[in-house]
């Protein structure tokens, strides 16, 4: 067991491990330290504005774009340029910040490598901290790992650019305080992995890149430019060294692209379509609303129109400004066994990136390696020797705040086996995050947090109106706990399964929807 670092009101509740010094050091925990210091009153106020500001923005009912921030929206301004390395992200792959499957993503042959410290992580203090020194090693070009059964993994000679996400503005660390109150996520986790490789990732050619979650404001956006530009001050670089890509994955997001853009423009080169969180905050956003109850997951494509016309403003947006605009996530885990369940699932995934390129869209994310191929082939096929299709200005796009909650699907049904699915989901994520491990395969796809949101958030809003299911019934508690017991028996004995069904039970039946199943889960069985 390693000793604890004597800092002055800085305090770490974990255990320490012999190795963990060498990211927990005095020098860059007074950095996170200094981190909390400056921004963490600002962010606690932002997050508190949150409910207030989203009704602020409300027009009979329905959300506008911000009148207060009109000239940004008419400026005529661009975001600074990308560096070279993040010139072609035409394939990008992303997965939890564990070291086995680290190396895997940075040799898939990928563009970059999206290391998730985010919602595919178990925030344990463990999983943080090792998560951390992946990371470090990563950068370093030494990450290796020889399994239990003697395989040896090894970083090849040319990895995938590396950009690190860590948590978003509403996590806290509760293993470390400063001044008595638990650091915020997303400090301790950018300011760790800042402080410990941008000089190192600078030597080498490459730079600090970060993929930031979650945001729901401009100001959210400008607090991140504010810890940008103290810690590049605090080591001595450059103004603009930090590069950012924002996912736009909540709908007061989507409101609010070209003000994020504007916010970062020293900073950010691209924004992301997290579509499976997008679907989780529309969901969130508007669960007390009958008129916004969607159908099974399965049929909430990205071809209904809340989607595409979210998708198709995102290129837009982003293409008007110099910035890249990514396309979301293909999770589908091939199988080793079934060759026609593969086939009809790749046959789903390029028809999905050929929407993509088709769009406009500039790169896109999958969240397997045997994915890379496909995505590469889709991709290359368009931009052939442009390392992006920016110049594609997509000025047909004519997206108004109405399109952007158009949640109306024709034919769209909530059936007994999309209740069944969702609780079977969510009740196996649960049980996998609960383990420790924030990526689980389910159903032949790679999940994490989002999908249990969105699961959990379609439960509690199927409930709350008393849908009819497409077979005649009507939704209802007792239904709902029937069927959440039979599907439990049916997962046998998954490990944290009983606290999983608690869990999904106290999202799935309170009163009041619950923003985020992190917090309690976290509060209730990590912290």
């Amino acid at each position: 067991m390693a000793k604890s670092p004597q800092i002055s009101n800085v305090e770490l509740l974990g255990p320490l491990e012999s190795g963990w010094e060498e990211i927990l050091s005095p020098e860059a925990l007074r950095f996170v330290a200094d981190l909390q210091r400056e921004f963490g009153a600002t962010r606690s106020r932002l997050l508190r504005e949150r409910p207030g500001r989203w009704q602020k923005w409300t027009r009979e009912g329905r959300p506008a774009f911000r009148e207060d921030t009109g000239k940004i929206r008419e400026g005529a301004w661009k975001v600074n340029p990308a560096p070279d390395q993040l010139q072609n992200r035409r394939v990008e792959i992303t997965g939890p910040s564990e070291r086995k499957m680290m190396i895997n993503a940075l040799n898939s042959g990928a563009n970059v490598f999206m290391a998730d410290l985010e919602d595919a992580y178990t925030p344990t203090w463990s999983n943080v901290i090792l998560g951390q020194k992946n990371i470090k090693d990563a950068v370093r070009r030494r990450i290796q790992f020889d399994s239990p059964e003697g395989k040896s993994y090894r970083l090849g000679a040319h990895p995938a650019v590396l950009m690190v996400r860590p948590r978003g503005w509403h996590l806290v660390e509760k293993h470390a305080l400063v001044d008595g109150q638990p650091l915020s996520g997303s400090l301790f986790d950018f300011g760790l992995a800042f402080f410990h490789n941008a000089r190192e990732q600078l030597a080498r050619g490459t730079g600090p890149y970060f993929y930031l979650p979650k945001l729901e404001a401009y100001e959210e956006a400008e607090l991140w430019a504010s810890v940008f530009r103290f810690a590049e001050d605090a080591l001595s670089l450059s103004r603009g060294t930090i590069k950012a890509t924002v996912l736009i994955e909540t709908i007061p997001a989507a409101f609010q692209m070209e003000e994020i853009l504007y916010a970062l423009r020293d900073h950010i080169c691209g924004l992301n379509a997290g579509r499976w969180d997008y679907i989780f905050s529309a969901i969130k956003q508007f669960c007390n609303d009958n008129q916004a109850v969607l159908p099974d997951r399965d049929q909430v494509t990205m071809t209904v129109p809340f989607m595409r016309a979210y998708t198709e403003l995102l290129v837009h947006v982003c293409h008007k400004r110099g910035a890249h605009a990514m396309g979301g996530m293909a999770a589908f885990i091939p199988s080793r066994r079934d060759a026609a369940l593969n086939d009809r699932a790749l046959a789903k995934v390029r028809e999905d990136k050929e929407r993509e390129c088709k769009d406009g869209f500039d790169g896109t994310w999958v969240a397997h390696p045997d994915l890379v191929p496909v995505a590469r082939e889709v991709f290359d096929r368009v931009l052939v020797d442009r390392p992006n299709q920016k110049e594609r200005l997509r000025e047909d796009v004519r997206v108004v705040p109405a399109d952007l909650v158009d949640f109306a699907i024709p034919g769209g049904t909530v059936t007994e086996a999309g209740v069944r699915n969702n609780i079977s989901v969510g009740l196996q994520y649960l049980s996998s995050w609960l383990s420790g491990n924030g990526a689980a395969a389910i159903f032949h796809l790679m999940e994490d947090t989002a999908t249990a949101e969105i699961s959990r958030a379609q439960l509690w809003q199927w409930l709350r109106h008393r849908v009819e299911l497409s077979e005649g019934q009507r939704l209802t508690r007792d239904l709902y706990v029937d069927w959440r017991e039979e599907e439990r028996r049916k997962l046998g004995s998954l490990p944290h399964l009983g606290e999983a069904s608690q869990l999904l039970d106290d999202l799935v039946l309170t009163e009041e929807f619950i923003a985020f199943l992190t917090i309690p889960a976290y509060e209730r069985y990590i912290a």
